[in-house]
């Protein structure tokens, strides 16, 4: 009740920053700019979560209740504050509100629960982060319809101001839950340093692996939408359909699949957190996540386009990466609590998520950069798909380093009669 629950809450309310792509085209009709303009805002929201996690990382070690109450006022205004924004044409508005502000609130929303869980469930930590962040990625598949739902109903602008509404309230709750297990107490002399963590070797390591996989997530994540557009638009059975009623016969398909695409990464925020809990290192949960998506993506490329590929294939691309995408996330903490410690783990974690805001300015706009200067529009998805593939392989090679490092080091320490560490 003091862990699960205020973390569910607080997860769920703003995971809803992956429901960008329901309403980022609405947004840019009504502003009158052109959607790659648009994209700024969400980028900025991933850099800002990114930095502020990495900034406030010990402001969440030492008291989660006021990094609760941080996140929920900024998220609650960012995300008011966008629809206000966008309700008077103000174009910076919505940078500042849904990039800066809201992102403040992303980051420290983000970190606030994850020691707490591992805390409360030491024997499977895990899966604690598991279901710390499963909540993030459950948060588009319950937020998607309900968006799509309440902008049919009352319109963009009042969306915002409803769901900041339903939010303030799911968050406020989670802030009067949350609690730290009986018996712990903060202890800033056990506290590893930033400057420390950063001049090992192995924390870049794992940077790198981790930044890459967000990247390619996002690439793809950004895209999913026209990616499903285009594939629908090249089966004969919409051939000559209008625009109009191509729109009316897919969208529920494609709602479907964003939904699954969510409770996809859901899952892979439970299942590949849950599986480091059985494994001798941390770190085959991500070889396993990779070595998925390098075949997920060779296999599109062997087709040549996403176009030329069969519905069902591009389905298990678009699920088993977000699978990925998401368990990348879980089991991050318990891979640097194992190399760092757990007292400085919201700090670790912190600057770990520095990746994450990298990868928000580069994932989206390299896929929008790739599909935008594609050589044939007819096929515009096919050159993304090989370099995902190259970039996935780079990140394996990252984790791979991380895993010889660590045996490097136990047999160091096995010559001098210490046993490894488990």
């Amino acid at each position: 009740m003091r862990a699960v629950v205020p973390a569910l809450l607080i997860h769920v309310s703003i995971g809803t920053v992956y429901c960008w792509s329901v309403f980022k085209q609405l947004i840019a009709d009504q502003m009158h700019t052109a959607p790659g303009t648009i994209e700024w805002a969400f980028s900025l929201a991933i850099f800002f979560l990114g930095m502020s996690a990495a900034f406030l990382g010990p402001v969440v070690e030492k008291d989660i209740r006021r990094s609760a109450l941080i996140s929920l006022v900024c998220f609650v205004a960012g995300f008011a504050g966008t629809g206000a924004s966008i309700a008077a044409g103000w174009l910076p508005g919505v940078f500042i509100c849904y990039g800066a502000i809201m992102g403040v609130g992303l980051g420290v929303g983000y970190l606030t629960p994850v020691k707490n869980l591992m805390l409360w469930f030491s024997d499977n930590k895990g899966l604690a982060t598991g279901i710390a962040v499963a909540g993030f990625g459950l948060a588009k598949a319950i937020a998607s319809p309900v968006m799509t739902w309440l902008i049919s109903s009352v319109g963009l602008t009042n969306m915002f101001y409803v769901l900041a509404a339903v939010y303030a309230v799911m968050m406020f709750l989670g802030f009067l839950l949350i609690r730290r297990p009986a018996g712990y107490a903060y202890s800033a002399a056990a506290r590893v340093r930033r400057r420390t963590v950063m001049r090992r070797p192995v924390f870049w390591a794992i940077w790198v692996a981790f930044y890459l996989n967000i990247t390619c997530g996002l690439a793809l994540i950004s895209q999913e939408k026209d990616i499903l557009h285009d594939a629908l638009a090249a089966m004969p059975r919409f051939a000559g359909l209008d625009a109009t009623a191509f729109a009316a016969a897919t969208a529920g398909f494609i709602s479907m699949v964003l939904a699954v695409d969510a409770v996809f990464n859901a899952a892979g925020r439970l299942g590949f957190s849950t599986l480091s809990d059985h494994c001798r290192r941390r770190e085959t949960s991500y070889v396993v996540i990779f070595v998925m998506s390098i075949a997920v993506c060779a296999m599109q490329v062997a087709f040549h386009s996403i176009d030329n590929a069969t519905m069902w294939m591009i389905l298990i691309m678009l699920f088993l990466v977000n699978a990925g995408y998401g368990g990348g996330f879980s089991t991050l903490p318990v891979l640097l609590e194992q190399h760092f410690g757990m007292a400085s783990v919201s700090t670790v974690h912190g600057l770990a998520l520095s990746a994450w805001a990298f990868a928000g300015l580069s994932g989206n706009q390299l896929a929008s950069f790739v599909v935008s200067h594609a050589s044939d529009p007819a096929h515009r998805y096919a050159a993304l798909m090989p370099i995902l593939a190259v970039l996935y392989t780079v990140a394996l090679v990252a984790i791979l380093l991380v895993m010889w490092d660590r045996d490097k080091h136990s047999w160091q320490r096995a010559q001098r009669g210490f046993q490894p560490k488990r």
